[in-house]
């Protein structure tokens, strides 16, 4: 399977928050999302992987940091403005992994997938803490407005 990675150029690079020349993408789902919040007239400002987020890994059960793929202050329907976080994953790494007879691979995901599940949970009680809100968006929901 191909990646795709690159530096996003924002056509609007006042609304990034850090250093808009060194934007990275690291899937087309991303690049697409930094190009909706980079036009989107209701986005005030947002970053990319700015954010450090503390979370305890199940891999060894020490501290680690999270940096969630975005960091987004936007208005709302009444001009009330809100934060969100949002995390952009494949929506199969959202899920539990199927059981497999390849003994490495069941591993590898059951592993991916429990810490994710950490990292995301320390993500909703941080923006819990702040009244913000944790998003997840996968593949189903990009073509969603949120």
């Amino acid at each position: 399977m191909k990646t795709y990675k690159g530096l996003f150029k924002p056509k609007n690079p006042s609304k990034y928050v850090g250093n808009p020349s060194n934007i990275i993408y690291r899937s087309r789902w991303e690049l697409k999302f930094m190009s909706y919040l980079d036009s989107h007239p209701d986005v005030i400002s947002w970053a990319s992987e700015e954010l450090p987020i503390p979370y305890i890994s199940p891999k060894d059960n020490q501290v680690h940091r999270y940096f969630p793929d975005f960091i987004v202050k936007r208005k709302d329907k009444n001009n009330n403005i809100k934060t969100l976080i949002i995390e952009i994953k494949p929506f199969i790494q959202t899920q539990p992994p199927k059981q497999t007879k390849n003994k490495r691979k069941m591993l590898t995901e059951t592993l991916t997938y429990a810490v994710n599940q950490a990292k995301w949970k320390a993500a909703e009680e941080f923006c819990a803490d702040r009244k913000w809100s944790f998003i997840i968006l996968t593949e189903k929901e990009l073509d969603i407005k949120f």
